[in-house]
């Protein structure tokens, strides 16, 4: 989440033209995605117990659960959750990493057409995933599905320059060389140039919520060469690429870290 609304282009902004086609990529390799995208700060469940009250014994809806980075924390710390996910083969690996959670129901549907159950929630929480879910949709269904005076909490991520600057520079040409649609001299924003005001607006139009709070957390993560592969392997504009580009691609960036 971001507290600045300056200007930078977002990571988590998809074209409508391509929203569905790629939203659908992390379900082919659901075992990776669960090995290599890293956990949410530990902040943020306290932010979210502090301004949304999801603590023990919420009953919360998580929209889009993956394959469970943030429902394992939440049902940790008591929560009551119905995880929906639409990747039936991520919907099972969140299954298994919550075997021992016994107030959890991972539900394999896509949110858009799931039906609400009766009885509301306390929150709904989004974690890198309400981006994914259909905009003529999201809003109202998530504002539906609350109590009165419940709350939604939509966690997304960005890139932002800092760590090993030198290299994320470098990269640029290996995107450009086989990413087509890689902006020319594309460059990371600082952190306290990304944008959150969209879904500021995206709020403010639905006319179902009160005033967004923002909260923002930096991380900086370090990987070894094939830990960062991995993590690439994950997101959906890598998987996306013609196969013969994307390997090109990784190769090109693994070449550039092992020569560091």
């Amino acid at each position: 989440m971001s507290d600045h609304l300056a200007h930078a282009e977002r990571d988590d902004s998809p074209e409508e033209s391509r929203r569905v086609r790629l939203s659908r990529t992390f379900d082919e390799d659901a075992e990776l995605y669960d090995a290599a995208r890293p956990g949410y700060p530990e902040q943020l469940y306290d932010d979210l117990a502090e301004l949304a009250g999801v603590r023990s014994g919420s009953r919360v809806l998580e929209v889009g659960c993956g394959t469970g980075q943030a429902t394992v924390p939440l049902a940790g710390g008591g929560c009551r959750i119905t995880a929906v996910e639409a990747g039936p083969h991520m919907a099972a690996v969140a299954r298994r990493n919550l075997a021992r959670a016994t107030a959890v129901e991972v539900v394999t549907a896509e949110f858009e057409s799931w039906p609400l159950p009766k009885e509301p929630f306390d929150a709904v929480v989004s974690a890198t995933a309400f981006h994914w879910i259909d905009p003529a949709v999201r809003m109202a269904k998530a504002a539906d599905a609350l109590r009165p005076g419940g709350a939604l909490a939509v966690v997304r991520t960005q890139h932002v320059r800092g760590g090993t600057e030198e290299f994320f520079v470098e990269v640029q040409r290996c995107y450009e060389r086989f990413d087509p649609e890689t902006p020319p001299g594309l460059r990371l924003p600082v952190a306290g140039a990304v944008d959150g005001s969209d879904h500021a607006e995206e709020v403010a139009r639905s006319g179902r919520f009160g005033p967004t709070v923002f909260r923002r957390y930096e991380q900086d993560l370090t990987y070894t060469t094939s830990g960062y592969l991995d993590l690439l392997r994950t997101y959906s504009g890598h998987r996306a690429l013609p196969e013969a580009a994307g390997n090109g691609l990784l190769e090109c960036i693994a070449a550039l870290i092992d020569r560091r």
